[in-house]
């Protein structure tokens, strides 16, 4: 279930397979051919699900001017409809081209390597079937006639602007943040869970102050509706601000960190380069900032963070109960499984395709875990797959030892595990 990049069209053939399909009637056509040289919309979608039937006339109004005006744009549906009529019956209304139903499990893993949690999605991949965006819905709609195809979006650096306010009125320039790392805090007053998160975040940011100088910035990205809002919500702050009248930056920073919901809290190094999208959990954990910026790890404690484990594949070993030497030695399993296909994907350009969990005590999250797959205590290896509609898979008896957690993870890609799932 990893796709590792090659050329444009062998990429384009391991990911949707040798064949295309052109219409309900059963013609088909080379994935090679129908893709070379062209970017890519992968469209997930249904016709069941009512969004997608708005935005589909939509996408596909657009689709057909975008190719009229000559530019290499191809789409390919990608189904979740509930059965073979339906899809011809929704498939049938669209003029590009459509993974065959038939293809199910390539539909499931598509749907995991690109983290579709929903639908419609529609994800943008370049020639080389890199992805773009994977908000393609948001790219379609604000420019419905392609005028900024591929829709590449902004760098950081090339929407960071010119200045920013603190809550007294004074400014601050980009050039006094220039080698300071930056933590970006998406966030609205009406937002319950970010009123909740605020106060603590003022906590973490004080404490930094205090133990660590000047050598950071948190800057506030508000989603208020009104600045009267804002400016309320701001005078609780400590940070800096983009001032609110500047909504256009804000909407592009939102863009380029991919923000879904709020409170979103990034972190991005002093050469403004990513380093995490998710660093509210982390925060959560450290509220000293002792750990600052938060760089992610190859591996967690799932009593502390749950990071990932919606969304991706997840190795979780569960070790309350083991003996101290045991719990030490798949700890160092777990690490060193990790750390070698962290540098496996960044070697390949790549995001990691599963996350890695210890957990030494029944904590946080923990418990809950337990009760989903119905371990109530115990020793006990477990591979959720939550993208996967909710399957798990569980280790033999309580066995964490080294050679167990190996020949677990190896039976897992090897597909000889037998699936269960979540009720």
């Amino acid at each position: 279930d990893y796709f590792p990049p090659k050329t444009s069209m062998s990429s384009f053939t391991d990911l949707l397979g040798d064949t295309l399909a052109k219409d309900t009637k059963g013609a088909t056509i080379p994935t090679a051919e129908a893709l070379k040289d062209k970017v890519v919309g992968l469209y997930f979608s249904a016709h069941w699900c009512p969004p997608c039937r708005g935005f589909t006339p939509k996408l596909a109004e657009s689709y057909q001017k975008i190719v009229a005006s000559g530019k290499n744009f191809e789409i390919v549906f990608v189904s979740s409809d509930k059965d073979q009529h339906a899809f011809d019956e929704y498939f049938g209304e669209m003029p590009w081209l459509s993974l065959p139903f038939s293809e199910r499990e390539r539909k499931e893993k598509l749907s995991k390597k690109f983290k579709v949690s929903g639908i419609p999605t529609f994800v943008i991949l370049d020639t080389d079937g890199k992805t773009i965006t994977d908000d393609g819905r948001s790219a379609i709609s604000e420019d419905p006639t392609g005028e900024e195809f591929p829709w590449i979006p902004p760098k950081f650096s090339e929407v960071f602007g010119d200045t920013f306010v603190r809550n007294d009125g004074t400014t601050v320039t980009t050039a006094d943040l220039d080698g300071k790392t930056l933590a970006i805090y998406f966030s609205a007053h009406w937002c319950p869970p970010c009123r909740g998160f605020t106060p603590k975040l003022i906590e973490t940011y004080n404490a930094m102050k205090k133990a660590r100088g000047d050598d950071f910035e948190f800057i506030f990205a508000s989603s208020d509706k009104s600045e009267e809002e804002f400016k309320e919500y701001f005078g609780e702050m400590p940070f800096l601000a983009i001032p609110y009248e500047d909504r256009n930056r804000k909407n592009q920073w939102s863009k380029v960190f991919n923000v879904e919901g709020i409170p979103t809290l990034v972190t991005v190094g002093a050469d403004r380069s990513i380093v995490t999208k998710d660093a509210r959990s982390a925060c959560s954990a450290d509220p000293e900032g002792l750990e600052f910026p938060w760089v992610p790890k190859p591996f967690n404690d799932l009593s502390v963070t749950a990071d990932g484990i919606n969304e991706t594949t997840s190795l979780v070993a569960l070790l309350a109960g083991a003996a101290d030497e045991a719990v030490a030695a798949a700890v160092e399993t777990i690490k060193t499984i990790s750390e070698a296909h962290w540098a496996d994907v960044k070697a390949k350009s790549e995001e990691p395709s599963m996350c890695f969990f210890t957990a030494k005590k029944d904590e946080g999250v923990v418990g809950r875990i337990r009760q989903l797959i119905k371990v109530e205590s115990g020793p006990k290896l477990v591979m959720l797959d939550l993208p996967d509609n909710g399957a798990y898979y569980l280790g033999e008896g309580e066995d964490v030892s080294e050679k167990a957690i190996k020949d677990f993870v190896a039976a897992y890609h090897a597909g000889s595990l037998t699936r269960l799932q979540l009720s």
